[in-house]
């Protein structure tokens, strides 16, 4: 079984984290031939993955775990919280989980940010990816070991993901 790491990505909603997201694991995946899972943290229940009246909805709704599967894909329903290391069991073996959100989970984590850094990251990130919109010498307590990425650069925030990211 192949060591499974895994690096959390967080920051404010509209700063870029998805676009990231999807950006580093397309190379991940089509250059670097890494096996790649992504957990979204929904903390507003807001995502939809059925509509109403529908048969996978109308399972769901009974409470019951649900699986759907077609010839491309396989989605899975889930009525209650399952623990990040439950999560992490159903994909198996992968090289890579790339986490949205989550910002209490002890994992390596890239604070995201455009035009202002909220201080209230501080004590959660490991590396800062921002661009050029950000002038640093304005953020007196921003930590002295944190990286400090190139939000446009996925080779940078590659680099430090293969660096940094924690066997889980």
């Amino acid at each position: 079984m192949r060591t499974r790491k895994a690096v959390a990505f967080t920051g404010p909603s509209n700063s870029g984290k998805t676009t990231l997201i999807l950006k580093v694991a397309r190379k991940l995946i089509h250059e670097h031939k890494l096996e790649v899972a992504i957990i979204k943290h929904d903390p507003k229940d807001k995502a939809r993955f059925d509509t109403p009246g529908k048969d996978s909805y109308k399972f769901s709704d009974t409470g019951a775990k649900v699986v759907v599967t077609s010839p491309n894909k396989t989605t899975y329903f889930s009525n209650k919280y399952q623990e990040f290391e439950e999560i992490i069991e159903m994909f198996g073996d992968v090289d890579l989980v790339l986490v949205e959100g989550l910002k209490n989970l002890p994992l390596p984590r890239i604070s995201i940010f455009r035009n202002k850094i909220d201080e209230d990251y501080f004590p959660y990130m490991n590396a800062l990816a921002i661009d050029e919109s950000i002038d640093l010498t304005s953020y007196e307590g921003l930590p002295k070991d944190v990286s400090v990425l190139d939000l446009n650069n996925e080779d940078d925030v590659i680099a430090w993901i293969l660096n940094n990211a924690k066997a889980v």
